[in-house]
């Protein structure tokens, strides 16, 4: 069996908010980012969005309010609601998606797919 290290994976690259698949299961991708600043308001009409802090502080504003997580910490956005990441430094996340769902909740925009 093979093991996935995290923290491996995560270094090897240093793009904000291109996040890079580090497994797969049930045809969902399960991916690590690397995020600093703010992302972009966005929604998945089809899908949640799941959120695992790794290390450092991360922000999810909704419109109603904001949601502060820090390593250990997670976090599922229901589907359809608008939300906007922030890290005021880099933080690393977990996500874990459908497979093909886009970071930016639209194909047009959203960041390639890489499997690492």
């Amino acid at each position: 069996m093979k093991t996935i290290d995290l923290a491996a994976s995560l270094a090897t690259f240093s793009e904000h908010y291109k996040p890079r698949t580090v497994g797969q299961f049930n045809d969902h991708d399960v991916m690590v980012v690397k995020v600093k600043g703010p992302f972009n308001w966005h929604k998945h009409d089809d899908t949640d969005d799941f959120f695992l802090v790794l290390k450092g502080e991360l922000t999810i504003q909704l419109r109603d309010g904001d949601v502060k997580l820090g390593p250990g910490q997670m976090y599922i956005v229901p589907r359809g609601v608008e939300h906007c990441p922030v890290a005021e430094e880099e933080a690393h996340i977990l996500l874990i998606e459908p497979r093909g769902t886009p970071n930016t909740g639209n194909a047009a925009t959203a960041a390639t797919r890489v499997v690492v």
